[in-house]
Protein backbone atom coordinates (compact mmCIF):
# COMPACT_ATOMS: atom_id res chain seq x y z
CA UNK A 1 0.00 0.00 0.00
CA UNK A 2 1.60 3.33 -0.61
CA UNK A 3 0.50 6.63 1.02
CA UNK A 4 -0.16 9.78 -1.58
CA UNK A 5 1.37 12.73 0.21
CA UNK A 6 0.19 16.12 -0.87
CA UNK A 7 2.96 18.71 -2.10
CA UNK A 8 1.47 21.88 -0.27
CA UNK A 9 2.33 25.66 -2.54
CA UNK A 10 4.30 28.38 -0.30
CA UNK A 11 1.16 30.53 -0.21
CA UNK A 12 -0.49 27.41 1.06
CA UNK A 13 2.00 26.76 3.40
CA UNK A 14 2.01 30.46 4.78
CA UNK A 15 -1.65 30.43 5.14
CA UNK A 16 -1.56 27.18 7.44
CA UNK A 17 1.22 28.74 9.74
CA UNK A 18 -1.11 32.06 10.18
CA UNK A 19 -3.83 29.83 10.78
CA UNK A 20 -2.29 27.74 13.41
CA UNK A 21 -0.39 30.79 15.18
CA UNK A 22 -3.64 32.14 15.41
CA UNK A 23 -5.11 29.49 17.43
CA UNK A 24 -2.15 29.02 19.55
CA UNK A 25 -2.69 33.07 20.55
CA UNK A 26 -5.85 32.82 21.99
CA UNK A 27 -4.53 30.12 24.74
CA UNK A 28 -1.99 32.55 25.65
CA UNK A 29 -1.37 34.80 29.02
CA UNK A 30 -1.51 38.50 28.21
CA UNK A 31 0.80 40.82 30.05
CA UNK A 32 -0.53 43.91 31.38
CA UNK A 33 1.99 46.43 31.70
CA UNK A 34 -1.04 49.42 33.62
CA UNK A 35 -2.19 49.09 36.58
CA UNK A 36 -5.45 50.54 36.21
CA UNK A 37 -6.24 48.11 33.20
CA UNK A 38 -5.22 45.35 35.44
CA UNK A 39 -7.60 46.56 38.30
CA UNK A 40 -10.45 46.89 36.03
CA UNK A 41 -9.96 43.22 35.07
CA UNK A 42 -10.41 42.25 38.41
CA UNK A 43 -14.13 43.04 38.05
CA UNK A 44 -14.82 40.01 35.50
CA UNK A 45 -12.00 37.79 37.29
CA UNK A 46 -12.66 34.79 39.34
CA UNK A 47 -9.53 35.22 41.17
CA UNK A 48 -6.11 36.58 41.46
CA UNK A 49 -3.00 34.42 42.39
CA UNK A 50 -0.10 36.30 43.92
CA UNK A 51 3.80 35.48 43.26
CA UNK A 52 5.92 37.15 45.19
CA UNK A 53 9.79 37.12 44.19
CA UNK A 54 12.86 38.97 46.01
CA UNK A 55 12.59 41.69 43.01
CA UNK A 56 9.22 41.60 42.07
CA UNK A 57 5.82 40.78 42.25
CA UNK A 58 3.82 38.65 39.88
CA UNK A 59 0.22 39.47 39.75
CA UNK A 60 -2.22 36.83 37.65
CA UNK A 61 -5.74 37.48 37.24
CA UNK A 62 -7.86 34.32 36.13
CA UNK A 63 -11.06 35.40 33.99
CA UNK A 64 -13.24 33.18 32.26
CA UNK A 65 -11.38 33.03 28.76
CA UNK A 66 -7.61 34.46 29.89
CA UNK A 67 -5.02 34.52 32.09
CA UNK A 68 -3.55 38.32 32.64
CA UNK A 69 -0.10 38.19 34.09
CA UNK A 70 1.11 42.32 36.09
CA UNK A 71 5.02 42.53 37.09
CA UNK A 72 5.47 44.94 39.69
CA UNK A 73 7.78 46.49 42.43
CA UNK A 74 6.81 44.69 45.85
CA UNK A 75 6.30 48.15 47.07
CA UNK A 76 3.44 49.17 44.44
CA UNK A 77 2.07 45.66 44.93
CA UNK A 78 0.52 46.81 48.63
CA UNK A 79 -1.44 49.24 46.77
CA UNK A 80 -2.60 47.40 43.37
CA UNK A 81 -3.75 44.48 45.77
CA UNK A 82 -5.93 46.59 47.99
CA UNK A 83 -7.66 47.63 44.83
CA UNK A 84 -8.67 44.15 43.37
CA UNK A 85 -12.26 43.11 43.41
CA UNK A 86 -11.59 39.18 43.12
CA UNK A 87 -10.16 36.39 45.48
CA UNK A 88 -6.69 36.55 46.07
CA UNK A 89 -4.62 34.03 46.55
CA UNK A 90 -1.12 33.46 47.75
CA UNK A 91 1.34 31.24 45.69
Amino acid sequence: MSKRFTVLQPKQIKQSALQFSLNEVDGMPEEIFDADKFVQFSERAEYCNIKRLKRMVKLKLRTARKLYTLKVDPTKAEEIIKKLHCEIREV
